[in-house]
């Protein structure tokens, strides 16, 4: 007991000042050492009692059951890391949460993402992804599946709700009954991950040997980038079986992490380097995200043996296209050149997140679309129904995939008989660039976007030319401006203007979208999309321009130092802060 008579609580005891773990664009992170497993264990708790109040046909669980979890290659997945005061072993605290929630937790070992969820998916399952995906070495976290698809974003408050009172609940408890010590760890001590079960791995191999076929892949010859990717063996697997001869290569026992967004000069040299050190007659340069369920693409130009990087979302127009798609859905940062390959097979565009896309795909299918799939400007790939090809069917797997979209590319371009750099200039000139600035608190950067944003929240987008001032809700048709509505609008331009003239050219800004960040028309054609990452401390840049060259250069200016439009975005929101 403390000096006045009460016993302690666990609140009382602890060392540490508890940072919550919230949701992101899909699924939670945070930084390791902040992820103690008290608050892996009680997050894992309350997304469990939520799925267990579903109806199955929602996506509910049942006490007894099995449940599957799954992990990538970040020691603090399984290990704890005095280099973040000893944080880690997130699985571990993840599977205890399952077991005390009543039901059987299942360890699938490494696996990708998507190998999880269609293990778990196939018996009617949920399950848990240990992943901080593409970000950071210092970060992780996880992703809860239901029994039949991914949380929704409407499922986040009433969870945070269970959360909040999971939360005082456990820290409420006499210390003495608490299984955490005063560092919010297991007080039981670290403890290895319990043994794998393989099967995860082999049905996600064996879904595109069948479907694809033997040989569907004969001649083609790539370079794997393994390096720490859940998924390096298995695609290499894949591959090999479909016929490819594959070049493993640049494989790390430290984890890497790939942002097949931003792909910068340092990514650039790392796989010129693979490529330089590989036989000749290589086609393409091929790898994935640390779970490996967004894909990273280089073709190769045949003559000179260059690389050239192909950004996610046009390899999902390639698979779009394979797969004989008669509705695709992505989000807002993707470019143009969805509606000018795919015209009316285009969706509406969505906010940026698999949830969100995997919402549209569920529309397109309400609406009596048969070949339904999505993807992300990352590259990560949807099919939101079964999808037959050459007399053979591929289940529906509503979650971003990384080794679809490859396989569609390198499959259409054998089929074709072009080699993958030419088949990806059969694409519409319209191409997509990104980058990002790290260690930017996500208040800031939404902070420093406001400033562009219109007063009334109903307004996405709005419409300067042609014609008069115009604007439009998430659904609705153009409705013209009132008189001081314009006058507002005119004054968001100015200032978006005003912060890309350096790059623009002279261009005037035609029309800007608030779905998801800021994203600005010019009449160029080219586009600049401003966003704070739902998953890092990041602030991003997505350009859009007519060639791969400009693209990058529009992005590159967006972070360059000192002076870049991201830097100049930040400047000026500190500097209205000091002014107030």
């Amino acid at each position: 007991m403390d000096h006045s008579g009460r016993r302690p609580t666990l609140r009382s005891r602890l060392r540490f000042s508890p940072v919550e773990l919230r949701f992101g664009t899909s699924g939670r992170r945070g930084r390791v050492v902040d992820l103690s497993q008290l608050e892996i264990y009680l997050n894992v708790r309350a997304e469990l009692e939520y799925l267990m109040s579903l109806p199955k046909e929602r996506g509910g669980v049942r006490a007894g059951e099995e449940f599957f979890l799954a992990y990538d290659r970040r020691p603090s997945s399984t290990q704890r890391c005095p280099a973040f005061a000893g944080r880690g072993e997130i699985l571990q605290a993840a599977l205890r949460a399952v077991q005390d929630a009543g039901l059987r937790p299942v360890n699938l070992g490494v696996l990708p993402t998507p190998a999880l969820s269609h293990y778990a998916w196939r018996r009617g399952r949920g399950g848990i992804m240990v992943t901080g995906s593409h970000i950071p070495f210092d970060r992780n976290g996880y992703k809860t599946l239901t029994a039949t698809g991914e949380l929704s974003k409407e499922a986040e408050r009433p969870i945070e709700t269970l959360s909040h009172r999971l939360r005082e609940h456990l820290l409420a408890e006499p210390f003495e009954q608490s299984l955490f010590d005063e560092m919010g760890m297991f007080k039981t001590g670290s403890a290895p991950a319990p043994a794998a079960l393989a099967n995860g791995v082999t049905e996600y191999r064996d879904r595109y040997l069948s479907f694809f076929g033997a040989g569907a892949l004969a001649g083609c010859r790539v370079v794997l980038y393994e390096h720490s990717a859940a998924g390096r063996e298995v695609l290499r697997d894949i591959l090999s079986g479909l016929g490819a001869e594959v070049i493993a290569a640049g494989r790390s026992e430290d984890f890497v992490a790939v942002d097949t967004e931003a792909v910068d000069e340092e990514m650039l040299s790392r796989v010129d380097r693979l490529l330089a050190a590989a036989p000749g007659g290589v086609q393409a340069v091929i790898s994935t995200d640390g779970d490996s369920d967004r894909p990273l693409f280089f073709s190769i130009e045949p003559r000179l043996r260059r690389i050239r990087f192909e950004p996610g979302e046009r390899l999902g127009l390639l698979a779009a296209d394979f797969l004989g798609a008669d509705a695709a859905v992505a989000p807002v940062s993707c470019s143009d050149a969805i509606e000018i390959a795919l015209g009316e097979r285009a969706a509406m565009r969505t906010r940026i997140g698999s949830p969100f896309v995997i919402a549209g795909l569920q529309r397109e299918s309400e609406k009596g679309r048969q070949r339904v799939v999505g993807f992300e400007a990352n590259g990560g790939f949807l099919t939101g129904s079964d999808i037959a090809h050459d007399g053979r069917t591929l289940p529906a797997l509503p979650t971003r995939d990384a080794a679809l979209p490859i396989l569609c590319a390198l499959a259409a371009s054998r089929e074709r008989g072009l080699a993958p750099c030419e088949l990806f200039d059969t694409l519409p000139r319209c191409h997509g660039a990104s980058a990002r600035l790290a260690d930017v608190p996500r208040q800031r950067s939404r902070k420093a976007l406001l400033r562009f944003y219109p007063a009334r929240a109903d307004v996405i987008e709005i419409r300067f030319s042609p014609g008069p001032v115009a604007w439009r809700g998430e659904t609705g048709e153009f409705r013209e401006a009132r008189p001081v509505e314009a006058r507002e609008y005119s004054v968001l331009r100015e200032a978006a203007s005003r912060l890309l003239s350096p790059v623009a050219n002279g261009a005037s800004v035609t029309a800007m979208n608030f779905l998801d960040g800021v994203r600005i028309r010019l009449s160029s054609g080219e586009a600049i999309h401003l966003r704070a990452s739902g998953n890092a401390d990041e602030l991003r840049i997505y350009a859009q321009a007519q060639s791969i060259e400009r693209a990058a250069a529009l992005a590159a200016a967006g972070v360059q130092e000192p002076g870049g439009i991201l830097r100049r975005l930040l400047e000026h929101s500190s500097q209205g802060e000091a002014g107030t």
